[in-house]
């Protein structure tokens, strides 16, 4: 694939030097290594390594993944993290055509994720109470080119009724999520998602309760812990790496049941019921020895 203008790129010196920025002919990107004129990228492939002016330094030219992208993404509050986005995308089903309803943006990590899931025909409604994280978001999305396919508002779910209703998927990021579960189930469709994010446990001990009385079903809640392998060249120094984000929260799904019995449930008999399980060898063998003859 050859980069192109408006394109992102993923600029990588070493370890610690990794920078993603657009493509805009006529533009330099300048770092201490050098600078590195965007017009000679536009008609090359990815992954391709380019000298920086006037020092000579090599630098690689990738194109970025999601990953990369939400870890190097301007942030006005703390971001949900690539692997937690991957188990929601794969637990809430979100592909193109959903239409996602979502409270808490923060810094828009998981929304711009989810709106390049749902395009082309597919959409993001996100709300946040906080106009600084609604900027910064809205800065991520269109950095992304995914803005066509989310809009974000500055309201409070938890005091506010929404219109929403038949979503397919309902996204939580909120502080006492458990108080907008009744909310949920109304703007769901039937069998739609809920996914709520919590950092403590305390909140996902009251989301439950609000989720068994509210009518969701395979409630479940996970938590994902990834850890790192420091493979060296040297024998015998293979081993996990000593730091690592221990925990980033706590992610519970639900999914909307409307249940409506036609007469009474049966109910489990009173009395214990008896099985005799004891067998009589002796009549089996007598049996089959009259069968042989």
């Amino acid at each position: 694939m050859k980069i192109s203008e408006g394109d992102l790129v993923y600029i990588i010196f070493d370890k610690r030097r990794k920078y993603i920025k657009m493509v805009e002919s006529g533009k330099e990107f300048h770092s201490d290594r050098g600078y590195v004129r965007y017009k000679d990228l536009i008609g090359k492939e990815f992954g391709i390594t380019v000298k920086t002016e006037p020092y000579g330094h090599k630098a690689f030219i990738l194109k970025p993944l999601p990953s990369d992208i939400i870890m190097k993404m301007g942030r006005a509050s703390q971001i949900i993290y690539p692997e937690d986005i991957g188990l929601i995308l794969m637990y809430t089903g979100i592909s193109p055509g959903y239409n996602v309803l979502e409270a808490g943006c923060g810094s828009g990590s998981l929304t711009s994720m989810m709106a390049l899931h749902v395009q082309p025909m597919g959409h993001i409604y996100s709300y946040d109470i906080r106009e600084k994280a609604i900027k910064q978001a809205r800065k991520n999305l269109k950095k992304i080119g995914v803005a066509d396919y989310a809009t974000i508002e500055l309201r409070d779910i938890v005091r506010e009724e929404l219109s929403h209703r038949d979503m397919d998927v309902v996204m939580l990021d909120l502080a006492t999520p458990w108080l907008v579960i009744p909310k949920a189930y109304k703007y769901l469709k039937k069998s739609g998602v809920l996914c709520s994010f919590s950092p403590v446990i305390e909140q996902v001990k009251k989301t439950h309760e609000a989720m068994r009385k509210s009518g969701f079903y395979e409630i479940e809640t996970y938590e994902l812990i990834k850890r790192q392998i420091q493979v060296k060249k040297s024998m015998n120094a293979t081993r996990p790496m000593s730091r690592m984000v221990g925990h980033t929260g706590y992610l519970t799904f639900g999914r909307k049941i409307v249940i409506k019995y036609k007469g009474k449930i049966p109910k489990k008999p009173e009395k214990e019921e008896y099985v005799d399980m004891f067998i009589d060898f002796k009549l089996y063998k007598e049996n089959d020895d009259e069968n042989s003859q």
